[in-house]
């Protein structure tokens, strides 16, 4: 007996909600380096494959780029200078996902999957700086750099507020709603497009920019150490300004130990050569071995 279309689209609702349910609530899909995860009064580097938690703080320096994939299918891409706090995950009883995102600076967007916008539900709220926007699945891009607010509709629908205003909706594309610092908002009012595409540009991977991605398979051997505290003193310097390294033991023929430092999850050979190039030039880094695993 065949499913029949009402039953193979709730069979389709059951694996995705499965799958949401059994997913971690954030992780990170990509890192242009430098960035940090803040947790428990710690820093560490960013890194492609961490599970984010509540409470959790992601910080990305100059030149830096972020996506973090949300468990109900969106994305969370971050520009440079970027403070976002992440706050409220959860899943309630009905199965709706939520999130609080709390953009101190920079650059984002939220953008969700095509297909799983229409089959998980989700409560989402951002708040840039001293604007609020409910989100009910849709596209966004906002920015609080210090002096402005402002968030941007690119698809569906959503929620604004502030402080000094009252509640609005944004329903058209393009439509933009924000506030100078210390002053209330304006009206709600339409972008021009060729803005919009500029904006966006502050949020998205650069190719060639020596990105880390999860499931990369290049790597760089930044050094290769006979004593271990020489590899902790090369990977604590790279941590310092960004840079997520591991420490790889090596057994030699002799029995002793050399320790080389890597940086991995680079997704190809020319993104590998690229990220050596700027550690290089930048780090004083040399002697650096592309590999791939």
């Amino acid at each position: 007996m065949g499913w029949g279309r009402q039953g193979l689209v709730g069979v389709v609702l059951a694996l995705v909600a499965a799958v949401a349910a059994a997913a971690p609530y954030a992780v990170v899909d990509a890192v242009q380096a430098p960035a940090w995860l803040e947790r428990n009064a710690g820093r560490k580097p960013l890194l492609p494959g961490m599970a984010l938690e509540n409470r959790d703080r992601v910080v990305t320096g100059a030149g830096a780029r972020a996506v973090i994939q949300l468990a109900d299918g969106s994305a969370v891409k971050l520009g440079e200078n970027v403070e976002i706090g992440l706050n409220a995950f959860g899943r309630r009883d009905d199965g709706v996902f939520t999130a609080g995102l709390d953009v101190v600076k920079g650059a984002f967007r939220l953008t969700t999957d095509l297909f799983r916008r229409y089959l998980v539900k989700r409560a989402i709220n951002v708040r840039i700086g001293t604007v609020t926007a409910g989100i009910r699945g849709t596209d966004i891009w906002g920015r609080s750099d210090g002096e402005r607010d402002f968030v941007c509709l690119l698809e569906g629908h959503i929620t604004a507020s502030h402080p000094q205003g009252s509640t609005v909706d944004l329903t058209e594309p393009l439509q933009f709603y924000g506030a100078d610092r210390g002053q209330a908002p304006g009206a709600v009012a339409l972008a021009e497009r060729e803005q919009v595409a500029k904006w966006s540009l502050d949020t998205e991977l650069r190719d060639g920019a020596g990105v880390q991605r999860a499931g990369g398979r290049w790597s760089l051997r930044l050094g290769d150490f006979p004593a271990q505290a020489e590899a902790l003193a090369l990977y604590d310097r790279l941590a310092a300004v960004g840079y997520g390294a591991r420490i790889v033991p090596l057994r030699q023929a002799d029995g002793q130990h050399r320790y080389a430092v890597r940086l991995a999850l680079i997704p190809s050979q020319d993104e590998a050569r690229r990220l050596a190039d700027r550690l290089a030039r930048e780090q004083g880094v040399e002697g650096i071995a592309v590999e791939r695993r």
